[in-house]
């Protein structure tokens, strides 16, 4: 696939389409809903005369996302930091493989960081379960989006897999557009991240050669965050009882739609990005290996070793830790000011749920699931550095 007509179902929309599909967006009531909910001062009028002067997705991002991103730094962070960026060649296009906290901001967060630095933004891989009204699917794709196709029956989900590892292909070694992807469909409820086979599969669908050497042209590259606070963890503690009471349970497309405004709106703290390098030198020396079930494992392993790695560790991880476990392993890092009020903090994002009858042993095994969502980074990375 050489053109990138074969991918209008999932791909951005082109420059060419900019202007047409921005005319129709400003025209959605839910669009006007959403723009005046996240920016309550806006001056809508004024903001569409401002979209419908622009152009092309690029001159989006920096006139547009730019600044929106740069309002959402300072209302809801203590800061972003990125460490890493020498380590990639910003003539190059990469696939940049993180782990997956907030829905939306993951990505864009990080392409604040490349806009701040000069470079080019990422294009980003999106679900289609998130895009439940269509004028999300234009917003998305006028915003360098490329959409995932989820929950689909086997020979579809194939098909999909086959087109978005395409697609990927395409946009690095063609467009020469670097792009973001998860390293697991979902957000690591616990914080444990690891990396999913499947990706990986999926990533070396494309191509005649062995899956090392289909992996090497997208230039893969782990990106370790690490969210101070997770403005979610309310609501992942809320899933887990939930889970525990019925397995069944499922997420409705309004938790969904709710986990995406609160991880954008509410307070994160400190917010780090670690860049860990393109780990093609490693898959290099997979190529001679035809057990593909063995070259996953290592891909998957390159990957998590580079995230839990690069993690940037906060007092609250410790702090969690040592609660978790109940002893004061690592007290030298905080302070019992510090301690109190992240036990503070704990309490009052528990007061949150909204659950009917909720027992003490509930809310006990709540505590119990947020300290771990904290404590698991350290875990991880002290593992991955070897101690």
């Amino acid at each position: 696939m050489s053109n990138i007509h074969d991918f209008s179902e999932i791909a951005p929309f082109d420059d060419l389409q900019f202007s047409e599909k921005m005319a129709l967006l400003v025209k959605e009531p839910g669009f006007e809903h959403a723009v005046r909910y996240v920016m309550p001062d806006v001056d809508f009028p004024e903001f569409v005369k401002n979209l419908l002067s622009i152009p092309d997705k690029q001159t989006f991002q920096t006139k547009v996302m730019w600044p929106f991103l740069e309002m959402l730094e300072a209302r809801t962070t203590s800061g972003i930091t990125i460490g890493g960026l020498e380590k990639i060649d910003a003539e190059k296009a990469y696939t940049f493989i993180t782990n997956h906290r907030d829905i939306v901001l993951d990505a864009s967060f990080l392409n604040l960081c490349f806009l701040r630095s000069g470079m080019r933004t990422s294009e980003i891989a999106i679900g289609n379960n998130l895009l439940i009204y269509e004028w999300i699917t234009d917003l998305v794709k006028l915003n360098k989006s490329f959409i995932v196709k989820r929950n689909l029956r086997l020979t579809k989900a194939l098909e999909a897999a086959k087109e978005l590892s395409a697609y990927i292909h395409y946009a690095v070694t063609q467009k020469k557009e670097s792009v973001w992807i998860a390293q697991r469909e979902g957000r690591a409820k616990d914080s444990n991240d690891v990396t999913q086979e499947s990706l990986v599969k999926m990533l070396a669908l494309d191509g005649d050669g062995t899956m090392a050497d289909n992996l090497i042209p997208i230039n893969l590259v782990p990106v370790a965050i690490s969210y101070e606070y997770d403005p979610n963890d309310y609501l992942k503690a809320r899933e887990f009882l939930l889970k525990k009471i019925n397995p069944e349970f499922k997420k409705s497309p309004h938790d969904d739609l709710l986990s995406m405004e609160t991880g954008l709106l509410q307070p994160k703290g400190h917010v780090h990005f670690e860049i860990g390098g393109c780990i093609n030198d490693r898959i290099d020396l997979l190529r001679g290996n035809i057990d593909r079930v063995e070259v996953v494992k290592s891909v998957c392993s390159f990957i998590d070793n580079s995230i839990h790695g690069g993690y940037k560790i906060y007092p609250i991880n410790y702090i969690a830790h040592d609660l978790l476990h109940r002893n004061h392993t690592f007290a030298d890092n905080y302070t019992a000011v510090q301690a109190a009020d992240f036990e503070n903090y704990v309490e009052s994002q528990l007061d949150k749920v909204d659950l009917p009858d909720v027992s003490t042993l509930d809310r006990a095994f709540m505590r119990e699931m947020m300290l771990t969502m904290y404590a698991n980074p350290l875990k991880n990375r002290l593992h991955a550095v070897g101690r």
